[in-house]
């Protein structure tokens, strides 16, 4: 098999979705690779260093996609690459449809099989994929957040951890999964005064035992929510329902609530945002003002510390593309059923019902048995 890995086209995207040892492991198999020239360099990895393991350098994009039978990338194909996508082509990366219906409609019509990193689960509910990026962005949510409290920055003026005989900040998280719980986790140990919400108490039990005591877990509702907004300098939206797009906690007339300067930190923004004034925003342009609070919405914030997440996300991938190009994609499909979870569209069928549901698509049950 032909595994391609094309450089991320993303504004401020510095991933790329294979290591040397990636390249190594899977040559080593009697596959071959080819990556784009100079894809690696955001993560800080030479060409040669793929080269030196069995890599073939190619000049574009549209070389990747024009000789691979497997493309591996780390974001969604931008519209300039929905053209490039062939029938039959694999393509395993984080897609995101329940938030993006010309990319969800450009990918039914190339007749290619899209297997989603997000929706790839395990027996035991887990999202193995998902979850070091996921890891990534909780602790950066927290990091962005203190930068952007900065009054230079158009914040309060806050400083997280206070200092003694000055009120630390509130920090709100709306979710208490993967990425609220490294927000909780990175917030706690600058000192800051932290509440999580959660609909699962089984959840807000395990966060309550192995947290520190400035963090409190709450049970999310509607007037909850509403009562951690007044007190809010900072919140972080941290919601997921997997492959489906997040539902909206924070309405537009909610921000009234809120202080002068405070900060949302969307982190569900690549599902569509878990707050009704979300947009995307990228890291070069990443925040804007809505009626005096500010939005930071990034849609790839773990690209911006690419070293740490190619290797963080690469360490997860590398298994589950080598089931795909040892079993061929027909037979991973059907023998493996974290794979069949992960197809999203399989030659012009929508198989997730979530974004099938999400985007008021015709569903196609095809690949159900194997789930």
């Amino acid at each position: 098999m032909i595994v391609g890995v094309p450089m991320e086209i993303k504004t401020d995207e510095y991933r790329v979705a294979i290591l040397p040892v990636g390249v190594e492991e899977l040559v080593r198999a009697g596959h071959q690779v080819i990556i784009q020239a100079g894809a690696g360099l955001g993560s800080g990895i030479a060409d040669h260093e793929y080269l030196e393991h069995g890599a073939k350098l190619v000049a574009s994009g549209e070389d990747i996609y024009a000789q691979a039978d497997l493309v591996l990338k780390v974001k969604e194909p931008l519209p300039q690459e929905y053209p490039l996508i062939r029938p039959g082509q694999v393509i395993f990366t984080y897609l995101h449809l329940a938030a993006d219906r010309q990319l969800t409609e450009a990918l039914l019509q190339s007749g290619c099989v899209a297997l989603a990193y997000e929706t790839l689960q395990d027996d035991q509910g887990h999202l193995p994929l998902l979850t070091p990026m996921s890891e990534v962005a909780g602790r950066m949510s927290v990091q962005e957040g203190a930068k952007y409290l900065e009054r230079p920055q158009m914040g309060r003026g806050i400083l997280l951890g206070g200092v003694p005989g000055v009120a630390p900040a509130h920090i709100t998280i709306l979710g208490g999964g993967v990425v609220g719980a490294n927000a909780a986790k990175v917030a706690a140990g600058f000192g800051a005064d932290i509440c999580v919400l959660d609909i699962n108490m089984e959840r807000l039990r395990y966060l309550d035992d192995v947290m520190p005591a400035n963090v409190n877990v709450l049970y999310s509702d509607r007037h909850t929510i509403r009562e951690q907004l007044r007190l809010a300098d900072l919140v972080i939206g941290a919601v997921l329902i997997p492959g489906a797009k997040a539902p909206k906690l924070i309405r537009r007339q909610d921000l009234r609530l809120m202080k002068p300067g405070s900060v949302i930190i969307d982190v569900a923004i690549d599902q569509g945002g878990c707050v009704e004034t979300s947009r995307p925003t990228t890291h070069s342009n990443p925040t804007y003002i809505v009626d005096q609070v500010l939005h930071y919405c990034v849609t790839n914030m773990p690209g911006a510390v690419g070293r740490t997440s190619t290797y963080a996300l690469c360490n997860v991938t590398l298994p589950w593309v080598m089931e795909l190009v040892r079993r061929g994609v027909e037979e991973a499909i059907r023998q493996v059923r974290p794979l069949a979870r992960a197809v999203n569209v399989y030659k012009g069928e929508l198989t997730n019902r979530a974004v099938a549901q999400a985007l008021g698509l015709p569903y196609s049950p095809t690949l159900e048995a194997y789930q």
